[in-house]
């Protein structure tokens, strides 16, 4: 037997292109921004994760279309 980690990641797609991502891990949802690289936190869904990421493109920024990779 041999053990298969699978890997998730969401894409966050703004009108200029890719701006973060979510990954899920073992203990969450991880958001990455593109612009700095910095992991932002691990939430505990990826309903709250999506949230988290858009708050963090700033005030007025259009929620990201997120497709899974």
């Amino acid at each position: 037997m041999s053990d298969t980690m699978t890997m998730q990641r969401w894409v966050a797609f703004g009108p200029a292109g890719a701006v973060g991502s979510v990954l899920r891990r073992d203990d969450g949802y991880v958001v990455q921004m593109m612009s700095d690289g910095r992991y932002r936190g691990v939430y505990p869904s990826l309903n709250v994760a999506k949230q988290a990421l858009h708050a963090a493109m700033g005030v007025g920024a259009e929620r990201p279309e997120f497709r899974e990779h």
